[in-house]
């Protein structure tokens, strides 16, 4: 019964903070499971992820004579880091799934003629967060290159396994979310949290905050990278805003229509002489 009563509240748009609650909980336990199915496929890809993972060291190690390994510094060290690199795929690899369950929390109550707009969010979140997480691979050798490279000739620099796929993973991933953030732009905005005006007038801030983002990401020495990084950020953050502009013009349009529709079915006003 009370499921019931969440379906058609969702269909009418209402819903009571309990009701958010429990549909929050159960998105999220959706997006686990999925994530849980991804990260045992990736148990199984987890060596072949490792090996590739481990190449720039070796590259790095190779132009400077020196022998690289990586260390793991508990008994538990190998195991966490391949239970770590599994999950990680399976974040990537469920990301069709857990980006639907939140585009769902959002909108609740969609109409048939709503659907496109899931199709739209679905069809550019997606492969959104899959070019940011290749971005994010193609960038980190030149990272781990560059950030090696500060130790001197007749220092042993030790790279514990664990401290370097955490670097890896987590940079791959950050990026991959960095480029669906203009999606959710466009989520707030037709979910009217906000307006299109606000996402322009912050245009500023958002270029400062992608330049700082990339060139963190990239460091200055590999200029190029960041601007590989840079750019499809800050053009997706103007596509993001104009999709907003035009959708709240469209809003507009519509409450105008509607409001003299209302005005023209109203009864005619009375007139008194003097």
């Amino acid at each position: 019964m009370a499921a019931r009563q969440t379906k058609a509240s969702r269909r009418e748009g209402k819903m009571s903070l309990g009701g958010h609650l429990v549909e929050l909980r159960k998105r999220l336990y959706f997006s686990a499971l999925f994530i849980v199915i991804g990260a045992v496929l990736g148990w199984f890809s987890a060596d072949f992820l490792l090996a590739q993972l481990r190449e720039p060291i070796f590259l790095v190690a190779s132009e400077q004579g020196r022998v690289a390994t990586l260390n793991y510094d508990g008994i538990t060290s190998a195991f966490d880091l391949k239970l770590q690199i599994a999950f990680t795929v399976g974040i990537v690899i469920s990301s069709p799934f857990w980006l639907y369950q939140i585009w769902a929390f959002f909108m609740p109550g969609l109409t048939k003629r709503e659907i496109k707009y899931t199709l739209g969010f679905m069809f550019s979140a997606i492969p959104l967060f899959l070019a940011g997480c290749a971005a994010g691979w193609y960038v980190y050798p030149h990272i781990v290159a560059l950030m090696t490279s500060f130790a001197p000739s007749d220092d042993a620099t030790i790279i514990t396994a664990k401290t370097y796929f955490d670097f890896v993973l987590k940079l791959v991933l950050v990026v991959g979310v960095a480029f669906v953030l203009p999606v959710f732009l466009v989520l707030f905005n037709f979910a009217g949290l906000l307006s299109a005006q606000s996402i322009i007038k912050s245009w500023r801030i958002a270029v400062l905050v992608i330049t700082l983002f990339t060139a963190i990401a990239t460091p200055a020495a590999d200029v190029l990278s960041m601007f590989l990084l840079a750019i499809p950020m800050v053009l997706l953050y103007f596509l993001a805003a104009g999709i907003a502009w035009l959708h709240d013009r469209r809003t507009v349009k519509k409450s105008n229509v509607y409001s003299d529709n209302e005005a023209s079915v109203l009864p005619p006003s009375e007139t008194f002489s003097a």
